[in-house]
């Protein structure tokens, strides 16, 4: 309700802006009025003053960025990174007064006037009625502009600046969904699940509604009915080693006071134009807390993990001259995974067990990227985030996907809440990971004449 408010107010506020603006421009016929290009009215909108004028052009130019086709929405982004950068010459003085005199006041114009006009630019964008969904929406369009086009990264930075104080933890509201939560987010839920697609509204049901299954989300006033991530979780008495008990509908539920162990088997982004805005490990921090809270008898909170691209990586090392993830013995072996359907017979799969669990650890503890950290965005992330790597899952995954992208390979990662904060420490000071030692021991020592291959 306080929303729906706040958006009434601002658009009130917008449309006595816009009879402000109409009335103090200079009359002009309705073809020459559209001649107005959207540059313009973003250097109008960085140099006025008023603030019902300022929401009302704000709304305006909006809504003609969203008019906009893809070549028009790219030239804009152009004029974005190459006109709306910080005020050199402004910047320039600044220098020279600091350079003359080191004082707090001589920084301080040093930072404000080095900071791009951009920011400012969508600072006053954010206040027209929808400003943030919209911009958001924009950030996701130059995301796509931007496969082929470095020059606008400096765009996209300002916006991940403003976007990380925007979805600060502090504005984020926890809500849990089940089936009493309005159609119009189950409806998102189902749409942007991108772990483990979700099939059909029963299969929502079977995820969300028995008392042995939970689902968050993180929500922000200023996007309504529009979670941010949200994470689904499964009460279970063990560590699970495999999805498909945790999604079949044959299962038999188990009654929450019998659980000791909270598995978190998919956390899904809903917003593509939030990408880089880190707000996940919140989320899995502040759902350990509220399950914990309810369920006090849980003692384990665990991952539930996908590699997805831990087959592309096997594949590198399998065509490689010299690996030191495989021997000579294991590549062999792993050559059953060629065979079509070798994870439905035991004769092809139970030879590749070993080879693949040892190259998997390999993949998880050694494999890094050249800024020493794990090649795996997963792992970075629930490694950052102060957890465990415990426990490799042989066919944990042995859906057609599952199977493409990792052979059927899943990972449980431990959030142990006496060990985050050490953990995460350890990873970030020195890339360091925490890991069980049925995992380290899984590593094969590599034969001394081999050499590295890049991952």
């Amino acid at each position: 309700m306080n929303g729906s408010f706040f958006g009434d107010m601002l658009q009130t506020i917008a449309e006595r802006g816009r009879a402000l603006l109409d009335r103090t421009r200079p009359a002009r016929p309705g073809a020459a009025r559209q001649s107005d290009t959207l540059i313009e009215l973003c250097e109008a909108l960085l140099s006025g003053r008023g603030e019902a004028s300022g929401v009302a052009l704000a709304r305006e130019i909006l809504a003609t960025y969203a008019a906009l086709t893809t070549g028009p929405r790219i030239a804009f982004f152009e004029a974005l990174a190459s006109r709306f950068g910080p005020d050199r010459t402004r910047l320039h003085a600044a220098v020279g007064r600091w350079q003359k005199d080191e004082t707090e006041e001589t920084i301080a114009e040093i930072h404000h006037a080095a900071e791009p006009r951009r920011q400012e630019l969508f600072r006053r964008l954010n206040l027209a009625p929808g400003g943030t969904a919209a911009l958001v929406r924009m950030r996701e369009q130059l995301l796509d502009a931007m496969d082929h086009r470095d020059d606008l990264r400096v765009v996209d930075a300002d916006f991940v600046h403003l976007f990380s104080s925007w979805f600060n933890r502090g504005f984020l509201v926890l809500r849990r969904i089940d089936w009493s939560t309005p159609a119009n987010i189950l409806e998102k839920i189902i749409k942007h699940e991108a772990v483990h697609k979700i099939r059909s509204w029963d299969d929502l049901r079977r995820r969300i509604d028995p008392p042995d299954r939970r689902c968050y989300a993180f929500f922000h006033p200023a996007l309504v009915d529009e979670p941010l991530i949200f994470v689904e979780v499964a009460l279970t008495r063990e560590i699970a080693d495999s999805i498909a008990p945790i999604l079949t509908a044959q299962r038999e539920g188990l009654d929450p006071e019998k659980a000791t162990t909270a598995v978190f088997y998919s956390i899904s982004n809903c917003q593509r134009g939030l990408a880089g805005v880190t707000f996940g490990h919140f989320l899995i921090k502040q759902v350990v807390e509220e399950v914990s809270r309810d369920m006090p008898r849980l003692s384990r909170f665990v991952t539930l993990s996908p590699a997805p691209n831990f087959a592309e990586w096997l594949r590198r090392e399998r065509n490689a001259e010299k690996s030191l993830a495989l021997s000579n013995e294991d590549r062999a072996l792993l050559e059953n995974l060629d065979i079509e359907g070798w994870w439905q017979h035991p004769d092809f799969s139970e030879p590749v067990r070993e080879p693949l669990m040892r190259a998997a650890a390999y993949y998880f503890l050694r494999a890094k990227t050249p800024r020493g950290t794990p090649v795996d965005a997963v792992a970075r992330f629930h490694l950052g985030n102060g957890a465990r790597l415990e426990q490799i899952d042989f066919l944990g995954d042995g859906s057609e996907k599952g199977i493409r992208q990792s052979h059927g390979i899943m990972v449980n990662y431990l959030y142990d809440l006496d060990y985050i904060e050490q953990n995460h420490e350890a990873y970030a000071q020195h890339r360091s990971i925490a890991a069980s030692g049925s995992v380290k021991r899984m590593v094969r020592s590599a034969p001394v004449e081999l050499v590295p291959v890049s991952g």
